[in-house]
Order: structure tokens, then sequence, then C-alpha cells
């Protein structure tokens, strides 16, 4: 009888040391809020130990330079989050360029799916003659040149017509930061034979609980979304393209994304920017300048750069993730994508969390 006691202490003792996939979350795992509702779990500064006294000055930057809404996320839960000038958690707000990297995803997802190939020439999807160069030239350009900016295509017009998309360099030898990218979404709509909104919702807003819509902007189409939504996106990112336990974009293909994509700008992935490289360019110029792209910024970081400074910082060393929306933080130097207010930022953002 002793015995058998002994054994069944045992078998217990050794269950209760398995893995139990419905042990509640440690507050340090990685969590993601549900796709259902609004609830998200939020953590303290206290508990981060994060300098409180630099955040009424870091509040203080913020309304000065036009913010809207700002978050940060630890390990997927909210550790601040903010809302000015009458704006809320549910205002919808432009992304502008940093909607890009929603497009980059998509792509991933189609050649996922076996759809699509982005070293394929983008005339297999947009059909011969959807430039105005010559046919030789335009058959050196694939989906990965639009992805990388380097479709050697006129970009002295933000407006994308078969009539501004001249030939000025062979693709894959000059980067210059265009509207041309958004054929890719007509390259995910031909590929997956229905249209882009449709295929990004079923295969990417719809599986990570975003809210938001695409809209036909005055040079391309724009995505607006409330604030939770972009950092929703962020945490896909921050996850590698994985939410919860579905990896909803191809993990390599996450990888190369936030990669350096060529090597005329290294500080360019695929439609992400990239932090912590030895020189980078920006957008409206061919000037090269030396040194990281955010000085303040941890160098792991990559980011969803649009214009008025729209934002999304992904720093996986902190598993952190930056959500910035609002009108043009300077207005009397208004920029595409990066501008100085990104290293002022994190000047402020660095005096919270170190």
């Amino acid at each position: 009888m002793r015995t058998f006691t002994y054994s069944i202490l045992l078998l217990l003792f050794i269950s209760s040391c398995r893995k139990d996939d419905n042990v509640t979350p440690t507050p340090d795992s990685m969590y993601f809020p549900s796709t259902e509702s609004n609830a998200w779990e939020t953590k303290s500064m206290s508990s981060l130990a994060w300098n409180e006294s630099a955040v009424q000055p870091l509040k203080d930057f913020l309304v000065q330079k036009n913010t809207k809404s700002f978050l940060i996320l630890v390990n997927g839960r909210i550790a601040m989050e903010e809302y000015f000038d009458g704006h809320t958690a549910s205002t919808t707000w432009e992304w502008n360029s940093a909607g890009k990297t929603l497009t980059a995803a998509t792509i991933g997802i189609v050649q996922q799916e076996g759809l699509l190939d982005i070293n394929n020439k983008a005339s297999q999807y947009l059909g011969v003659g959807w430039t105005s160069t010559p046919q030789a030239k335009e058959d050196l350009i694939t989906a990965r040149h639009l992805l990388t900016m380097t479709s050697g295509l006129n970009d002295e017009s933000n407006l994308v017509s078969k009539s501004n998309m001249t030939y000025l360099a062979d693709a894959g030898t000059r980067w210059s930061y265009s509207n041309v990218f958004q054929r890719l979404m007509d390259i995910v709509a031909k590929a997956s034979n229905q249209s882009f909104e449709a295929y990004f919702n079923s295969r990417l807003k719809n599986k990570i609980g975003m809210d938001g819509y695409w809209d036909n902007g005055i040079i391309f189409k724009i995505y607006n979304s409330n604030t939770r939504s972009m950092a929703r996106f962020g945490l896909l990112a921050l996850n590698k393209g994985k939410w919860d336990n579905e990896q909803v974009i191809n993990e390599a293909f996450f990888t190369e994304s936030v990669t350096t994509s060529q090597h005329i700008n290294p500080s360019y992935g695929y439609l992400w920017w990239l932090n912590g490289k030895t020189k980078y360019m920006i957008p409206g110029g061919q000037k090269v300048y030396q040194g990281a792209l955010v000085p303040n910024a941890p160098p792991d970081m990559y980011a969803a750069m649009g214009a008025r400074d729209q934002r999304i910082y992904v720093i996986p060393s902190k598993k952190m993730v930056v959500v910035r929306m609002g009108t043009t933080a300077d207005p009397s130097n208004p920029s595409f994508a990066v501008s100085g207010f990104d290293n002022d930022l994190w000047e402020k953002i660095n005096a919270v969390i170190k």
C-alpha cells in the first residue's frame, strides 16, 4: 500500500512539472490582445523601474510637437498611452507612408501562399508595358526592386502613372524614395485575383484585430486606423510576423524585410527604415549621410515612418513598440518620412525608460 501511495505521489509531482498550456502567462511573457474585444493588458511604469519624473517632460514635448496620440508597449502590454488635442482611443488617423510596411507584409503573405515570387519581373503580374521605359529596361524591374525603392524609375513626380514612370537608371543601381511602390498593391490584386483591400483584410487586418480602412489619397492609397491598431501591427512586427500562435507573415520573409535590402542605402529594408547602420539616405535626394538614422534610438530599431511624423518604432532588444500619430512635428520643416523629430523624441523616451 505504501509503495502504491508513493507511486501516485510521484506521478502527481511529475505531472505538475510538465508544461501546462492553461497556466496563466507570467507578466514578462509576450502578450497579444484579443482580436474580438478592445481589452488590453497594461504594465505599470513602476514595475518596469522607469523614471516616472521624466514622463511629464515627454508629454510636454509631445504636445509641443503636435502629437495626437502616443503609445508604448512592452512585451505587448500597454506601459504608456496618451491622447491629446481631442484625439481619443477610437479616433481614426492616417498612417501616410508608415502604411508602406502594411503593403510589404501583404506581399510576403502572397508569396508564402505560392502566388508570387518577388524575384520575378513585375511585368509578369502587371503586364508588359506598365511603364514608359524601353521594354528591355522594364524587364529588369522585379517586385523586389519595388520593395527596396530601387526600380530606377523616375521619382520627380509623386503621381504614379504610366507617363510618369520613365527611365532614370537600371533597376537595382539607384535608390530613391518614391511612390512607385504602390504598384505592389496592383501586383497583390493580380496575383490573388481579388482586390488588394479584400486580400489585405482577410490575410492580415482581421487576423490581428486591426480596425481601419484604405482610402484614395491625393498621391496614393493611405491606411487609416486608430492608435491601438497601429500598435497591433507593431506587435506583429516585434514578433517577426507571428501573432500569438499563428505565423501570419513568413518569418524568413519578415526578417528580410527588416534587414538591409541593398548596398546603396543600408538603412532601408522592404519598405521599413532601419537604425544602427553606417549610413543612410532620405526622401527627396541622392545625398548619403554618415552614421545611424536615429542616433538616440536603440541600434536594433526598425521603423515604419510616414509624412507628418506618423511612426511605429519596433525595438526587439527592449521588447518594445512605440507609436506616434499626429500632425507635422515641425511645420517649418515638413518631411515625407525621416525627420529630426525622431532623434529629439528618443532623447525624451530614453529619459523615461533608462
